[in-house]
């Protein structure tokens, strides 16, 4: 890998970190990688699977001497973990994260900083349901955008050095502007998060509808639904606290749509459902067309490791 990084500080060891030191070696990166954990099963695994030089269970040790800092714990407890590794930044080093909020994930990190590092938020949009060291694989980023959103006063040549770099781990990338992303990410996976949620909340409270025949009846639709409602909680919930707005701003939206579609279905308008169930279909048309999915049975999801 033709890139200035030599050693790449992974802090919090989870599915996307994981992926990042798989993508980065299958790159041909040779540098050095060290990572943090809290948790020391996480950090014995982190240096069986060979993702980490070293493992730390303190993220200011982790960073000592890094180039490249990578942020991959959950949104809310960013700005703490920047404020904790700030005193150990090495001069000129490049701090970036991978949450999928980006105005609250700036306003909570770049003041935590010391002058001599550039602050280059971005996002991955990639990931599974599974978590953990484990669930990580080299060819998560393949094809999928990662997204920057720069601050103002951000070293050009910086950036550049870290778009390089997801590029080498196999994504494609594009810069945007945070408020811009946190809406575009409100509507293409925040929101869709929490309908999944609130759908799966529904099956389990439906009592006249038993869990077994939930589990052994389920059609593909809730089934995605189910496998979308895995996801990490702790991370979800900080990132709906920390996208209120926009968040909300889509859910509004959603509920005028459903109340519409709510009063077609009562009203027996097929054609108004017709009309509407044409136009989104278009949607996952245009989705496989840019190459963000597969007809395939299984969506081209990758299962978890081991299955």
């Amino acid at each position: 890998m033709n890139l200035p990084y030599r050693h790449i500080a992974l802090i919090g060891i989870g599915l996307i970190a994981s992926s990042i030191s798989h993508a980065a070696r299958r790159a041909g990166f040779d540098g050095r990688i060290t990572g943090a954990a809290r948790s020391a099963e996480t950090r014995d695994a982190a240096l069986r699977l060979g993702l980490c030089d070293q493992v730390f269970a303190s993220n200011a040790e982790a960073v000592e001497g890094a180039d490249l800092v990578i942020l991959c714990v959950p949104v809310g407890v960013m700005g703490a973990v920047a404020a904790e590794i700030a005193p150990h930044l090495a001069e000129g080093a490049t701090v970036s994260d991978v949450g999928s909020v980006k105005a609250a994930v700036i306003e909570a990190v770049a003041p935590e900083l010391p002058e001599h590092v550039d602050f280059i938020p971005a996002h991955p949009i990639a990931g599974t349901e599974y978590s953990g060291p484990e669930a990580g694989f080299a060819s998560l980023f393949d094809n999928r955008w990662c997204l920057f959103t720069p601050t103002e006063g951000t070293d050009p040549g910086k950036l550049d050095d870290l778009i390089a770099f997801w590029r080498a781990l196999g994504a494609k990338t594009d810069v945007m502007d945070p408020a811009h992303h946190d809406l575009v990410l409100a509507v293409t996976s925040h929101a869709p998060h929490l309908i999944a949620y609130t759908m799966v909340g529904v099956a389990d409270d439906l009592r006249r509808v038993t869990e077994n025949e939930v589990i052994n009846y389920s059609a593909a639709g809730f089934r995605d639904f189910t496998r979308i409602a895995a996801s990490d909680p702790t991370m979800w919930r900080d990132v709906f606290l920390s996208n209120k707005a926009a968040t909300l701003e889509i859910l509004g939206r959603f509920t005028e749509e459903l109340f519409a579609l709510q009063r077609a279905i009562r009203r027996g308008d097929g054609d108004h459902l017709h009309a509407y169930f044409t136009r989104t279909r278009a949607i996952r048309r245009g989705i496989i067309d840019a190459g963000q999915d597969t007809n395939a049975p299984d969506f081209g999801r990758t299962p978890k490791p081991g299955e």
